[in-house]
């Protein structure tokens, strides 16, 4: 019998470590419940865990088999099951945070010391962070060459799917269940392992949940996503992050659709079929480049990716802060996509850009108070994707906007959400507002605000001002002279 260790990888389709210890014995498998991982959760993607969980569950019952669920510290958790297993091997997938592969180097070495072989296999993306390099061998800092190289590279084929005779029985898995006291009878409650219930409307989890969102999107959304993908109220966008995140669905799965959709943007009425689907691939390249970025620089968790000559001087304003998360910022766009967030434990990709330039550069607050922030409210919270996509905004990251070109809210609004549909959505105050009125709402005064919304604040900063100290802020530290200009 070989022991898979799920952890990143909640599926039984596609699944490469998996599939190579069903192709070689029957196999038994396990989640372990992790403290050191839990406590950088938040109540969505525990709560979105625990559904996907309940539904790998399901996956190994209706194969005959189960999964085993344990919670305390792998190093002694997974030696101590495989030994009651008796287990040949213990299979797993890699994961590419610092945290976790801390955590895997200890697990190997505890499971060195207690002699039982292990095997760790690439599989959360399609081209390993340290295999797309550049021609003088270096990591890439720069999306646009490693997309090239990303492109041009073949990917493998989703991996075979294990039936009902490459897994262990019930009875084979149940026998283990009750002689380890870090084994646990039931699938945990939120609270059962320190979590209030998530307030947000989660997304359906599970492998079949995936593959309808996946299905739904490319049957019609991804011909036009080069075009459509930027506007929210739009949702031309796949939903797919949690999925990808916690790999509800495979990588190589979801890009063998993608090509099959190429193949048939041939015959689609869409001028830019084609470029649509590879724009959406690129996306997935996107992944695969914050990805390498954080396996090579583990420290950009908590430090800037970038070096300025002198520490960026941010503010420190909880007020400012309190009302960005709370969506009372005055600034329609930012509001909406706050209040999207607090509701769905998401938010449309433009938006999350425009959310994370106002923090940054219209507030002057730090990078790492808005990433906390989505790591604790966002169910697709992904530590690379996320860290990639904030220190983007505040100029601070690889291959990042650069500090002088900073969003306008307004502007931003009124380019991508002409008609307000989205901002009224999630801003219920500016419903039955002109469009006009909500784009133009730092402009107004005070006595027009009242009129036009009187629920809805005024804006916190002005923009114009905030820009101005941005740039100075980050000419210091530059080193450079804040007055002098160009």
């Amino acid at each position: 019998m070989e022991l898979f260790w799920h952890r990143r990888d909640l599926r039984v389709a596609d699944n490469v470590g998996l599939a190579a210890a069903a192709d070689r014995d029957a196999v038994a498998s396990v989640f372990v419940f992790d403290d050191a991982v839990l406590e950088h959760a938040g109540a969505p993607r525990v709560g979105f865990l625990l559904d996907a969980l309940d539904a790998l569950r399901a996956a190994y019952r209706d194969r005959g088999s189960d999964l085993l669920l344990a919670r305390g510290d792998p190093t002694a958790v997974v030696p101590a099951l495989a030994d009651e297993l008796d287990a040949e091997r213990v299979v797993w997938n890699r994961d590419y945070s610092g945290l976790a592969r801390r955590r895997d180097a200890a697990v190997r070495q505890a499971l060195d010391e207690a002699d039982v072989p292990r095997e760790a296999h690439h599989d959360a993306v399609l081209h390993t962070p340290d295999s797309i390099r550049t021609n003088a061998g270096d990591p890439y800092s720069v999306y646009t060459y490693y997309w090239k190289k990303w492109d041009d590279r073949e990917a493998d084929g989703p991996a075979p799917t294990p039936d009902g005779d490459d897994l262990a029985s019930a009875d084979e898995v149940e026998g283990a269940r009750g002689e380890l006291d870090a084994l646990l009878a039931e699938l945990p409650t939120p609270a059962d392992l320190g979590f209030a219930e998530p307030d947000a409307d989660l997304p359906e989890a599970g492998t079949a949940a995936a593959r309808e969102r996946l299905e739904e999107f490319l049957a019609d959304d991804v011909f036009r996503y080069a075009e459509a993908r930027d506007y929210p109220a739009e949702s031309a966008t796949s939903r797919l992050s949690q999925d990808l995140k916690y790999g509800t669905i495979g990588v190589r799965e979801a890009y063998a659709a993608t090509e099959e959709a190429l193949d048939a943007a041939a015959d689609r009425p869409e001028a830019d079929a084609a470029e649509s689907v590879e724009e959406f691939q690129g996306q997935l390249a996107w992944r695969e480049f914050y990805t390498q970025v954080l396996y090579h620089n583990p420290e950009v968790v908590t430090e800037n990716y970038k070096s300025y000559e002198e520490p960026i001087a941010w503010r420190e304003d909880a007020d400012a802060l309190g009302a960005w998360k709370a969506g009372e910022t005055g600034y329609p766009i930012v509001d909406a996509g706050m209040r999207q967030l607090r509701a769905e434990a998401y938010m449309h990709n433009r938006v999350r850009m425009i959310v994370a330039a106002f923090l940054t550069k219209d507030l002057l607050i730090d990078w790492r108070e808005g990433y906390a922030h989505f790591r604790e409210r966002l169910v697709d919270h992904d530590t690379a994707n996320d860290n990639g996509g904030w220190q983007w905004a505040a100029s601070t990251g690889t291959d990042a906007q650069p500090y002088f070109r900073i969003f306008n809210p307004m502007t931003q609004g009124e380019r991508y959400d002409p008609d307000a549909a989205y901002i009224t959505e999630y801003v219920p105050e500016l419903r039955g507002v002109d469009p006009e009125t909500i784009h133009s709402w730092h402009e107004l005064s005070q006595a027009e605000r009242d009129s036009a919304a009187p629920d809805y604040p005024a804006p916190i900063v002005d923009h114009s001002e905030r820009r101005d100290e941005a740039m100075a802020m980050f000419k210091r530290a530059r080193g450079e002279d804040p007055e002098e200009s160009g």
